[in-house]
């Protein structure tokens, strides 16, 4: 099961770079965990490939402004019936 786990990192900041994807969402397509996904991207990666590493970092940042924004849309749509 255990790959190389640079290559992991390369793969999951491509995938998140490329879908503006959140950790939760590469965790899912990657099949590991939300842990392992933001050790990968916070820690290792920049060790790896520094600008790769400032591309998904921008990502990120983007996504934790914008994630009250996505909680509050699937609390109306969760009570909505939607």
């Amino acid at each position: 099961m255990r790959t190389n786990i640079e290559e992991r990192a390369l793969e999951l900041a491509e995938y998140i770079i490329e879908n503006r994807a959140t950790v939760r969402a590469a965790a899912r397509q990657f099949g590991v965990s939300k842990s392992t996904v933001h050790k990968d991207l916070s820690e290792r990666l920049e060790s790896i490939d520094r600008s790769l590493y400032n591309q998904v970092k921008e990502v990120l940042e983007y996504n934790k402004a914008e994630r009250h924004i996505r909680g509050g849309l699937a609390t109306r749509k969760k009570y909505k019936g939607i």
